[in-house]
C-alpha cells in the first residue's frame, strides 16, 4: 500500500501501469486521470481511431487492463446480460460471454439493465447485475472462463439496479442499498465466499459506489446512501462514523482532497456537503464543514482538483466552488441533461451531456471553457481517458479517440 497526495491507493493499483483503468471512475475511484498524453480537444471527424457498434444497451463504462478492454451490456429482448473483451488497439471483439439470463427489470428512464461498471485486478474481471430480485456477482478470467458466481442478497427498487463493485486487497465489495433489508457485502475475490455483510440503517434505495481511502490512521470505505453518509472499515465492515441525512436517495460517488470529503445528492431534496472524515460514531452535528443546496447534482459524480470542487446539476448547470470553505465562484449552463460523471484531465474538468456534448473547462476563479466537442450520439456512460486516448461509450457505439 502506498499513499500520495492524501489519496489511498489499493494494493492492486500499486502494481498497475499508468495506462490502466481498472474500475468505476478510474485508478483512484474519483475521476482523476493519471494520463499525460490524451488530447484536451479532438474532432469526431478526424481523431476517431476506431468505432464499434455495441450489442444491446448499457450505461456502464469500459474497464481497461493492458491490451484488454472489457464492457458489459444487456439484450433487452432476450434478457441476456453479456460481458465482452475487446482488443484495445483495434476494437475487435476477442470474446463475448452470456453472464446471466434473467427477465428484464423495470428501470428509471436514466438507468439501464447494464449500468454497473465492472472491476478488475489484472487477473479476473468481476461484474454486477440484477437477477430477478437478487443481486448477482460473477467473476471471469481474461480468457472468458467463469470462475464463480454469487447472489449475496435481495435488491429491490422501482428504479432498477446499479452497483459497481470495488476491490480491496483480497475482497470485492458491493453496495446493496435498496428498499428492504439493505447491506454492504464483501466477498472473497478468489472464491466469491462471503467475508462480511453489514446492515445499512434506513432500508432505502441508493446507487453510490464506495470510495476507499486511508484517513486519520484508518482504512475507510465511504459512501452516501440510505438516508445517511457513512464510513466503514473495509476489512471488517464495522462502521467508523455516520451522518444522518441530509436526504433520502443518493447516486453520485464522493470525492476527497486529502482533508475533506465532498458529497452531492439527491432526492427528494438536493444538497452538497464538505465533511471532516476524522470522527467516530454519529458526527451529524460536529463534522459537517459546509452545507449548501445551491445547484447540486443528483446523478453525475463531482471532482475536486487544485482546491476547487466542481459539480454539474442533472439539468446541465456547472458550478465551481472553493473546496475548503464552500465559496461559490461561478455557475454556468453547459447544455441540457447530464448523467455522466466528471473526470479531471491534466487539471481540466471534462463534462459530458446526455446529448453527447463534451465540454472541457479549466477550474479557477472565473469560468474558462477550453474546448467543446460533439460525440454525435447520446452519452450516458462516464468517460474513460487513458493510454493517450478517450474511450466513450455512446448509446450505440464505443469510440476510441486520440491524436
Amino acid at each position: 500500500m502506498t499513499m500520495k497526495s492524501g489519496f489511498f491507493y489499493l494494493g492492486l493499483l500499486a502494481t498497475s501501469l499508468a495506462g490502466e483503468w481498472p474500475g468505476w471512475r478510474g485508478p483512484t475511484g474519483d475521476g482523476i486521470v493519471p494520463d499525460t498524453r490524451a488530447p484536451l480537444e479532438w474532432s469526431i471527424g478526424k481523431d476517431v481511431k476506431w468505432k464499434v457498434r455495441i450489442p444491446g444497451k448499457g450505461h456502464a463504462s469500459p474497464v481497461i487492463w493492458g491490451d484488454a478492454l472489457f464492457l458489459v451490456s444487456a439484450d433487452e429482448e432476450s434478457g441476456e446480460r453479456i460481458l465482452m473483451r475487446l482488443d484495445l488497439k483495434t476494437g475487435k471483439t476477442i470474446w463475448t460471454k452470456t453472464v446471466l439470463e434473467s427477465p428484464i427489470e423495470k428501470v428509471h428512464r436514466k438507468n439501464s439493465r447494464a449500468s454497473s461498471t465492472p472491476v478488475t485486478d489484472g487477473k479476473s474481471i468481476m461484474v454486477s447485475f440484477l437477477d430477478k430480485e437478487q443481486m448477482f456477482i460473477a467473476s471471469y478470467d481474461f480468457n472468458g472462463k467463469k470462475l464463480w458466481e454469487k447472489r449475496p442478497g435481495i435488491f429491490s427498487s422501482v428504479h432498477g439496479y446499479c452497483s459497481s463493485p470495488v476491490l480491496w486487497n483480497d475482497k470485492v465489495i458491493i453496495n446493496g442499498d435498496h428498499d428492504g433489508n439493505a447491506y454492504i457485502v464483501a466477498l472473497d475475490k478468489e472464491t466469491g465466499k462471503e467475508v462480511w455483510k453489514t446492515p445499512r440503517p434506513n432500508k432505502t434505495r441508493s446507487y453510490c459506489t464506495p470510495l476507499l481511502r486511508r484517513i486519520g490512521g484508518r482504512n475507510q470505505l465511504i459512501l452516501s446512501g440510505s438516508k445517511s453518509v457513512a464510513s466503514y472499515d473495509p476489512d471488517t465492515g464495522k462502521q467508523h462514523w455516520i451522518i444522518d441525512g441530509p436526504t433520502d436517495q443518493f447516486v453520485a460517488s464522493m470525492v476527497y482532497d486529502g482533508k475533506y470529503l465532498y458529497m452531492t445528492c439527491g432526492f427528494p431534496t438536493k444538497h452538497m456537503m464538505a465533511i471532516d472524515p476524522t470522527g467516530s460514531g454519529n458526527v451529524t452535528d460536529t463534522h459537517v464543514v459546509w452545507h449548501t443546496r445551491k445547484n447540486p447534482s443528483y446523478v453525475p459524480s463531482p471532482v475536486v482538483v487544485n482546491g476547487y470542487y466542481l459539480a454539474v446539476s442533472d439539468s446541465g448547470t456547472a458550478t465551481c466552488w472553493k473546496a475548503r470553505d464552500g465559496e461559490l465562484l461561478w455557475k454556468q449552463k453547459l447544455g441540457r441533461e447530464h448523467s455522466a460523471s466528471l473526470v479531471v484531465l491534466r487539471d481540466h474538468v471534462v463534462f459530458g451531456s446526455e446529448k453527447g456534448l463534451i465540454t472541457v473547462v479549466k477550474p479557477g476563479e472565473e469560468f474558462e471553457e477550453v474546448a467543446k466537442m460533439e460525440l454525435g450520439e447520446p452519452l450516458w456512460a462516464s468517460p474513460v481517458i487513458t493510454d493517450g486516448q478517450w474511450f466513450l461509450r455512446g448509446e450505440e457505439h464505443l469510440f476510441c479517440i486520440g491524436k
